[in-house]
């Protein structure tokens, strides 16, 4: 399927649905930074665009005739670490929506973060996509069950024109992991360490954590031990046994592969990747479509719930196939 991505900041989102089989035709953003950072690393075209503009939006994309369009709309409105009231940001979820309403593709996938489910915006949301014709499936996915050593926890809403809600309940089931992916797994043995730092919202929270762990949300911001820093009751070891990690060591637990070339600074750099979709979240996720689309999941198999599931989408999903 051809595929436009909406806010494809520096990449994650169309290197994962590339390795999951699809065509990415096409790229939006608005930050010129991320925009650099994405052409450096894909051949196909991105365009400088502002989203909030719906009638040209539609216009542009409507040029690459998508069979879908994804897309993570900026979500600091709704994070758990950034402002917590509605703003400007939230409307790009209203404005991801009317686009994608606009455009009609076969399919979407709509990626925040899990907190954005019980917003006013996402509602609202949710309300355009079924006029426009489509079934949703919205589920939050922890990464570390996706094939990402990171407890990420993240809103997926996928829709298809003409569907049931809760019509991909099954096939997420059927590709979760059965444990999370710890750091030590998935870096082997190219890390020096055991125990790293991750500098904590507030210190009422551990900031050590074990590589035999998933990894907490890699978020835009990596600072080094503060000199005062003492010892949580939650870490694992004094912060003498333990070091941050490096910006590019963040990255790869953000699964981008190694050779990803990276431009700016080390701010734009740590803020470029602690925005980005898990490039493994995002292949997880194309290939649940792909799974759909070829009707490839197990006859008879009664399977679990993801981590949480939309109420009254449930009722669809969890039936025996």
């Amino acid at each position: 399927m051809k595929a436009v991505d909406l806010f494809c900041g520096c990449g994650g989102l169309s290197l994962g649905f590339e390795r999951a089989g699809f065509e990415i035709v096409a790229a939006f953003d608005n930050w010129d930074r991320a925009i650099s950072v994405y052409k450096e690393n894909f051949s196909h075209p991105i365009t400088k665009q502002d989203l909030s503009d719906i009638p040209h939006s539609v216009l542009k994309i409507r040029e690459s005739s998508p069979d879908i369009i994804v897309g993570g709309p900026p979500c600091q409105d709704f994070s758990h670490a950034g402002n917590r009231s509605e703003g400007d940001r939230a409307n790009l979820t209203i404005a991801f929506a009317e686009i994608v309403s606009g455009v009609k593709p076969h399919w979407f996938v709509m990626e925040n973060v899990d907190r954005a489910q019980s917003s006013s915006a996402f509602k609202e949301a949710q309300a355009i996509f079924r006029i426009a014709g489509y079934g949703l499936t919205t589920v939050v996915l922890d990464a570390s069950l996706c094939g990402v050593p990171q407890k990420r926890k993240r809103l997926v809403c996928f829709g298809k024109m003409g569907e049931m809600d809760g019509f991909l309940v099954p096939v997420v089931n059927s590709r979760l992991a059965r444990k999370p992916m710890t750091v030590r797994e998935y870096f082997g043995d190219k890390l020096d360490t055991d125990f790293y730092y991750r500098h904590p919202r507030n210190y009422s929270r551990r900031g050590i954590y074990s590589v035999d762990e998933p990894a907490a949300t890699v978020r835009g911001v990596n600072r080094p031990i503060p000199s005062g820093y003492r010892k949580h009751p939650g870490d694992p070891v004094t912060p003498g046994h333990a070091r941050p990690l490096t910006t590019e060591e963040r990255a790869v637990i953000q699964t981008f592969p190694r050779k990803y070339k990276w431009l700016g600074g080390k701010t734009e750099k740590e803020q470029m990747i602690g925005n980005a979709v898990p490039v493994k979240l995002a292949e997880f996720i194309g290939r649940c479509i792909q799974d759909y689309q070829s009707g490839n999941v197990c006859a008879g198999q009664t399977l679990r719930l993801p981590l949480h599931v939309s109420h009254g989408e449930a009722r669809d999903g969890a039936r025996k196939i």
